[in-house]
């Protein structure tokens, strides 16, 4: 029998969103629970085992899953240290948000099939941990539920595809915003589809007129774009991390995505820090 949690019987008085922090114990869940709220929660640490009505999926540290009311689910550890942070928001809450901007609509909780996963990289979840710790710290009210979900939605419905993409390819260009697929180029993303690379360059011209490796390349620009404003690594470290060790093509690369040599952008974004040579 399936378990149903309700809103009032978590949300304070007054308040729209509520977050929980757990440690997941390894033990298969006996059941799965039902719910009349909106739930956000995402792998803080470790591996968990994500139980659905019709199957079970393995999420890593920095995944994130959007679920609507209705949508039964159970989470499971997978070795020690599983931890997990969840938000329980109050229907109303996001019901707003996709009045106000009806372009989250068909996507993460708007979405209208299965729950929607995606992938943020460590410094993604750096940022999604700091906004949690300001929402802890908060009346959790309207204002304190859309000053945490609006930002997140509002990126995570840029990154989102068409609905008629292929699901391998939709599924192969998220995996390729991890550095241990975009640090092998065209190739890692070519990879992770398991199709021909001739097909895959076909189906991404299609469906996002890109090449795989225009593709990746934008991904790991983004990628040097943060290293350089946040890190103090040296730029031919941060252009190897990004998988292009040749520093002339690292160059030209970012320069044609911002504007900037990698050395300008630093100076002009990164301030009071001491820059490495």
């Amino acid at each position: 029998m399936t378990q149903i949690l309700c809103h009032a019987d978590i949300l304070a008085k007054g308040t729209q969103i509520r977050l929980t922090r757990a440690t997941l114990a390894p033990t298969r869940p006996r059941t799965l629970h039902d719910h009349d709220f909106y739930e956000l929660f995402w792998v803080q640490n470790g591996r968990v085992r994500h139980h659905l009505p019709e199957h079970a999926e393995t999420l890593d540290e920095g995944d994130v899953v959007f679920l609507r009311p209705g949508q039964a689910h159970a989470l499971q550890g997978r070795g020690e240290h599983a931890l997990v942070v969840s938000l329980c928001i109050h229907p109303t809450a996001v019901k707003a948000l996709a009045k106000r901007h009806p372009s989250v609509n068909g996507h993460l909780f708007w979405s209208k099939g299965a729950p929607v996963r995606n992938h943020r990289d460590i410094r993604q979840l750096a940022a999604l941990n700091h906004a949690a710790v300001q929402l802890e710290s908060s009346p959790c009210d309207t204002l304190a539920a859309e000053a945490f979900l609006l930002p997140l939605c509002a990126e995570l419905t840029a990154e989102s595809f068409a609905d008629d993409i292929p699901v391998w390819l939709s599924q192969a260009c998220t995996a390729a915003k991890s550095p241990a697929v975009f640090r092998n180029g065209s190739a890692g993303l070519v990879a992770i589809a398991g199709k021909a690379h001739p097909h895959v360059s076909r189906m991404m011209r299609k469906h996002l007129g890109q090449t795989p490796s225009d593709y990746v390349n934008r991904i790991r620009m983004q990628h040097a774009a943060r290293a350089l404003t946040t890190d103090n690594e040296a730029i031919s470290v941060i252009a190897a991390d990004c998988g292009i060790p040749n520093m002339s093509h690292f160059h030209k690369l970012f320069r044609a995505a911002h504007g900037f040599t990698p050395l300008q952008y630093r100076q002009k974004f990164q301030k009071q820090v001491v820059q490495p040579t």
